[in-house]
């Protein structure tokens, strides 16, 4: 995939995300909504950075297994069920984003809902990629 980050100078300078992606590629990748779930199916941690990190991580596992690669993200929506809590540790789920995929950012959006599926679930990521 080629990807082009366009980040107007007429907007706010983007701080985690993309304004847009402009991806050329051939196949499109749509991934599911990703919480922490284990290899279980059970929601194994506690606190909003280790959930962020492990749905993080179950999104790009899903990606890899379809042959994509974190830079291959076009788009990534967050549900938080708490986006307080989501703006107090955004430092923290920053450095994770750059650990786990990079700073090739895709678009993005945060979006508040009162649940998830899963109760226990504190956020979940979905999205899709673009790959050659």
């Amino acid at each position: 995939m080629t990807a082009e980050r366009v980040n107007p100078p007429e907007l706010a300078p983007p701080t985690g995300f993309s304004h847009a992606v402009v991806a050329t590629g051939s196949r499109v990748v749509f991934l599911a909504g990703q919480t922490a779930l284990d290899a279980h199916g059970e929601v194994a941690d506690t606190t909003l950075p280790l959930q962020f990190e492990r749905a993080l991580g179950n999104l790009l596992t899903a990606l890899r297994a379809a042959g994509g690669t974190p830079a291959d993200l076009a788009r990534v929506t967050v549900y938080a069920t708490d986006v307080a809590a989501y703006r107090v540790h955004a430092p923290e789920l920053g450095r994770i984003w750059r650990r786990l995929a990079g700073r090739d950012y895709p678009a993005m959006a945060v979006v508040g809902v009162v649940r998830l599926w899963d109760e226990r679930a504190m956020i979940e990521l979905d999205g899709f990629a673009v790959l050659p």
